[in-house]
């Protein structure tokens, strides 16, 4: 029997973004200390490198935020 309004049918959502940015974010930051600590070097300063890592790791809540309705629906 198919009638209209189902009983247990979901809809699957879409694409979720907050976990690839999430794992480019971490990805990036990586690469960061990996070339620093393979140069030697300082490839950015504590001033420059902090608040960017603040700002991302703001953005990427940001995004879990507005994004976690979602990821509820996808379960």
């Amino acid at each position: 029997m198919t009638g209209a309004g189902g009983g247990g049918e979901r809809r699957r959502g879409g694409f979720d973004p907050a976990g690839p940015v999430t794992g480019l974010f971490f990805l990036a930051l990586a690469g960061l200390f990996l070339v620093e600590g393979l140069s030697g070097e300082p490839v950015m300063g504590p001033e420059i490198l902090a608040p960017v890592v603040l700002i991302g790791l703001g953005l990427v809540g940001t995004v879990r935020v507005l994004t976690r309705s979602r990821r509820r629906r996808l379960r």
